[in-house]
């Protein structure tokens, strides 16, 4: 199901992913099975999206993200792909960033570029993660940290 008012460029959606109103999904991306992608999402071209993940209103899933199966990213979630962001920077690297299966990312939360988010993770809403997540970590907070 695309929702008639999403701007769906891509051919590479698996069967049963549910893409809701006003998302733009550019042509490159790939998004896998029985996906939900919420309202106002945005997910350009470099991306892959595993099977049963979904995505909450309102995050953008820039090129070199790649997140895999059953992962969870909560609304507003805030990926950066340039760790030195400048308007017209001709010096441009991408980082890939990795969301591995079973993660969790609360609402809010800000990934930095680089990072890996490992299998069942979980993060925190609004957290702004400087460094990978081990498997199976919670972590919180502005620097995100382990919580025991």
């Amino acid at each position: 199901m695309i929702h008639k008012l999403s701007d769906v460029q891509s051919n590479n959606i698996g069967e049963g992913t549910r893409i809701w109103q006003f998302c733009v999904v550019l042509a490159g991306a790939k998004i896998g099975k029985n996906c939900n992608i919420c309202a106002n999402v945005f997910i350009e071209n470099e991306v892959i999206i595993g099977n049963n993940t979904t995505i909450k209103c309102g995050a953008q899933i820039w090129d070199g993200i790649v997140i895999e199966d059953d992962v969870f990213i909560g609304p507003n979630v805030t990926f950066c792909n340039d760790k030195h962001p400048k308007s017209g920077n001709r010096e441009f690297v991408m980082k890939k960033t990795l969301i591995k299966k079973g993660a969790s990312i609360g609402a809010n939360a800000t990934i930095l570029p680089g990072i890996t988010i490992g299998e069942n993770a979980v993060i925190g809403a609004g957290s702004v993660v400087t460094k990978d997540v081990n498997s199976s970590e919670t972590v919180v907070g502005n620097p995100a940290k382990l919580i025991i």
